[in-house]
């Protein structure tokens, strides 16, 4: 007799990442192109890119190959419309336009962990970081994917850069932080963070590693000396 293991079945959420809502995605006005790039985005944060079916996708939208076809040449095209359109812009959403907004970039990086602590679930730690997710799978092997999925990283490191150097200028940072590579430090702890909360299935393993960038974040801040009243 043979054992053989079954796949669980595939169930995708109505939302994207839990802890990330796509507002152009929410409107309840969903054109064709934007409900494949929806399921599509849900197929591969479940399975992966290589795994992804396009017959579940459609099935998903009750679209037709037609349809999918019509918006994308191909299912690498659909790929790439993904990781340029969605997760860049949950990129913007959740980290850069928050710190576009603020001279305290410290400030507002705790702001946006804490609220990444407060709202992740427990599928979104099963699921993991759809960007590093993609980036592991897809980076070594596809030249299309690894340059945007770099172009999506160089810009979220960008964006922090850009921020500390602006709260150096403001007074919020201290001036002998490198911002290049604080910007590069962070990224790489916050993904790290992720993926090894997903290898754990644990939140508060999540939560501790987000106690440490906090730390961390709180040892950049410029501190001024109060003068003593005489």
């Amino acid at each position: 007799m043979h054992l053989t293991e079954t796949k669980p079945e595939i169930k995708h959420s109505k939302r994207f990442w839990h802890w990330w809502q796509c507002q152009r995605c929410a409107t309840g006005k969903v054109q064709a192109r934007e409900q494949i790039l929806q399921a599509a985005f849900d197929e591969i944060h479940h399975v992966g890119f290589q795994a992804a079916s396009l017959s579940r996708i459609l099935a998903h939208t009750g679209l037709t190959k037609g349809a999918l076809y019509h918006h994308f040449g191909s299912k690498l095209a659909l790929g790439y419309a993904v990781v340029d359109e969605l997760l860049l812009e949950y990129l913007r959403e959740i980290w850069l336009r928050p710190l576009e907004k603020t001279d305290d970039p410290i400030k507002q990086l705790i702001s946006s962990l804490h609220k990444m602590g407060e709202n992740i679930r427990q599928e979104d730690l099963e699921l993991g970081c759809p960007l590093n997710n993609l980036a592991q799978e897809m980076a070594p092997i596809d030249e299309g994917f690894r340059r945007r999925l770099e172009a999506a990283y160089s810009e979220w490191r960008g964006g922090i850069e850009s921020a500390l150097l602006r709260g150096q200028k403001s007074g919020f940072v201290r001036h002998d932080v490198d911002a290049k590579s604080t910007a590069a430090t962070l990224v790489a702890t916050m993904e790290g963070c992720i993926g090894m909360a997903k290898n754990a299935q644990s939140r508060e393993l999540l939560l501790q590693c987000g106690r440490g960038i906090i730390q961390y974040l709180e040892s950049l801040k410029k501190h001024t000396r109060k003068r003593k009243v005489t």
